[in-house]
């Protein structure tokens, strides 16, 4: 990474971690209900497949920002959660979610016009 770049540099690298369609919303629907399983996850996300899902959830956990844990009862499960450190990201977050509404309050009112 070049780290010479103050502003594009540490935009790139947040939009790595935490970038693209699916990621906000796993990590908005991990700030809201603190520990949650596999399937409650995919059920709370709709249009997403378990593939995207997995690799969304893999490539969170090997960035530090969500934990993965095994529990060992029968059946077996697994639970995702924010980390310490995720839970910094919880600001950005949270006006991710209030821009949006008011971007979509907004485009209503426009679009009423």
């Amino acid at each position: 990474m070049n780290y010479d770049e103050p502003f594009g540099c540490s935009v790139t690298v947040t939009l790595k971690v935490i970038g693209g369609r699916w990621k906000p919303i796993i990590l908005f629907n991990l700030l809201e209900n603190e520990k949650c399983r596999f399937n409650a996850l995919k059920r709370m996300i709709n249009g997403i497949t378990q593939r995207m899902l997995t690799m969304q959830l893999k490539e969170l956990v090997d960035d530090g920002v969500i934990s993965r844990e095994v529990l060992e009862v029968v059946p077996p499960h697994v639970e995702y959660s924010l980390t310490e450190y995720g839970k910094t990201l919880t600001p950005l977050l949270l006006q991710m979610r209030d821009w949006g509404a008011y971007h979509a309050q907004r485009s209503e009112a426009a679009a009423a016009d």
